[in-house]
């Protein structure tokens, strides 16, 4: 095989692998297309999140947080055994995000620092390159203290992430404006061909109805300003910043698969420099570092004297003119200890605020599911596969509603959507089993079983039309879906500011059929407050957050402490 033919190869696995992770985040979708498993409950047609569980970070990460391999994270033994033997040829070949940035960097540019020798120099080995590495034993500190905070920065995560919750819903508002703006003209030709268009690509890019996420805006800038550090550093991210990329350096320490230089045939071109996507130094005067190439092979494709090449078992000490190459990682023991100590301080300094529990927030109503909190930490990657699946935009990513610690983890905000009772897509869809996977008996109960709650409804009575305003309303008992009915009328007969006898029914709530689904907050007509509201009290993980006349067994005092 020919070294054009092994790039090109690289270039349909980049394409086909991006489609793919792409095509599987599109699929991570409610849909009138979904299957029915034998039990009669709605199930996802595809295995959605397979792309997240090859991620051999989360793996490790949850191992140290939670001391167990999630069974679908040991498919990251499938990028783990090849890095060991080829280095980090996920990173060049596989990672959707990885591919994103090089076809980015590789757009050309008018700036001097982004051609000939500015090119030439910002592709050389630079010292921000180990900070990925100190990111990554930051993290890995946090995790042995029970916190996955990795994936704020893990590349697969973060492209789940940012597809699912920002650059897929742009897209919908865009297209709706779009088409609205056209028809606006009033042209009959123009409008009919741009609803063709719009229904032709609706079924692959937009969902039933358009999601609107909160905190959006968060995910969004981080995810441009990604993108466009790669228009001033190639490939940034993988080099600089990755966690993913470090973990993958460092099992790449003794891999057989390398470049050996040829220096007798080299002319100092640097064309192997202009096209370099590791900066790992791959010309003849520079070292070559094991841990920064990402086996693009452009160093080999593009040197027109033969130079380079890469083999398996290639020889790396040094000759006349190159130095001596190396698979170790740079970095040094004293910014190693000082990244662990850092992640180790984090976490008690996380955990000491009063966001974390005594002073939770009480709209903090996490996934139908969902594990106990702390647990919840130490496996919530922050992908957002349960918030772009959730049928009724119920889900969303949090910003400080759970502290620092928790941000981008998920939240559910009734007022933008309420939980389907008969949908359990989160937990099918949920990679590291941070949400569990119920079925729709566990989580609606019978007679024998109790539901899953989430929260417990209050009714506000200043707000309340029946109770503060005389004026009769019953929806949140008519959109109750508990059987019995969570909310229940009382009728009344009151007096309004025309002395006029009116009839109302008052609604109450039953605090131990309300699960917290959050339909009447929902559909309250009370639109900016609604005058019933759910919080996270009485959910089913926690035998703390209930209302203490409630708890059984439990000494308040003691878990006050």
């Amino acid at each position: 095989m020919t070294i054009k033919t092994a790039q090109n190869l690289r270039r349909i696995s980049q394409i086909v692998f991006f489609l793919i992770f792409f095509w599987l985040i599109l699929k991570t979708n409610f849909d009138v297309n979904l299957g029915m498993s034998e039990s009669g409950e709605i199930t996802l047609p595809y295995p959605v999140s397979i792309a997240l569980e090859l991620d051999p970070l989360v793996a490790l990460g949850i191992l140290l947080a939670d001391g167990t391999i999630f069974k679908g994270l040991l498919w990251s033994l499938v990028v783990l055994i090849p890095t060991i033997f080829m280095g980090r040829i996920f990173c060049g070949w596989v990672c959707p995000l990885g591919s994103l940035n090089h076809w980015i960097s590789e757009i050309p540019s008018e700036r001097l620092g982004r051609k000939g020798k500015g090119k030439i120099d910002s592709n050389r080995y630079k010292k921000y390159q180990r900070i990925k590495y100190y990111l990554f034993f930051f993290f890995i500190a946090a995790a042995l203290l029970g916190s996955l905070q990795l994936g704020l920065l893990d590349p697969l995560s973060l492209m789940a992430r940012s597809i699912g919750t920002a650059v897929l819903p742009a897209i919908h508002t865009v297209a709706d404006g779009l088409l609205l703006w056209i028809k606006s003209w009033g042209i009959s030709p123009l409008g009919n061909l741009a609803q063709l268009i719009y229904d032709l690509a609706s079924p692959i890019l937009l969902t039933f109805r358009p999601a609107h996420f909160h905190a959006i805006l968060t995910i969004g800038l981080f995810f441009i300003a990604i993108l466009v550090m790669n228009r001033v550093f190639t490939r940034f991210w993988c080099r600089g910043i990755c966690p993913l990329g470090a973990m993958l350096g460092i099992f790449s320490r003794y891999a057989i698969f390398g470049l050996e230089k040829d220096d007798k045939g080299c002319d100092g071109c640097n064309l192997c420099l202009l096209h370099c996507q590791g900066a790992d130094g791959p010309d003849i005067n520079s070292k070559w570092r094991q841990s920064e190439c990402v086996v693009c092979l452009n160093c080999q494709a593009i040197c027109p004297n033969n130079s380079l090449k890469f083999k398996f078992f290639p020889r790396l000490g040094k000759t006349e003119k190159s130095p001596a190459a190396t698979q170790k990682v740079d970095i040094t023991r004293r910014k190693v200890a000082v990244s662990v100590a850092a992640g180790l301080a984090m976490v008690p300094l996380y955990r000491t605020g009063d966001a974390y529990k005594v002073n939770s927030n009480p709209g903090l109503i996490r996934p139908p599911g969902a594990i106990p909190e702390k647990d919840f930490l130490s496996r919530c990657i922050r992908c957002g596969q349960c918030m772009r699946v959730c049928p009724n935009n119920a889900l969303h990513p949090t910003f400080m509603e759970s502290g620092a610690e928790g941000i981008w983890t998920p939240i559910m905000i009734p007022r933008i959507g309420y939980c389907e009772p008969t949908c359990t897509l989160c937990g099918q869809v949920c990679p590291t089993g941070a949400i569990t996977e119920l079925t729709v008996k566990e989580k609606v109960g019978d007679d024998k079983t109790r539901p899953v709650r989430v929260g417990t409804a209050f009714i506000d009575r200043g707000r309340c039309l029946p109770w503060g305003m005389t004026t009769p309303c019953i929806v949140c008992e008519e959109w109750c879906p508990t059987t019995p009915k969570a909310i229940y009328l009382e009728d009344e007969v009151t007096i309004n500011g025309r002395d006029e006898v009116v009839p109302v029914k008052r609604p109450y709530v039953d605090p131990d059929r309300c699960t917290g689904c959050g339909a009447c907050e929902y559909a309250c007509p009370i639109i900016n407050q609604p005058a019933i509201y759910v919080t996270s009290i009485g959910e089913s993980r926690s035998v703390e957050n209930q209302i203490i006349l409630q708890r059984k067994g439990i000494d308040p005092g003691k878990q006050k402490g």
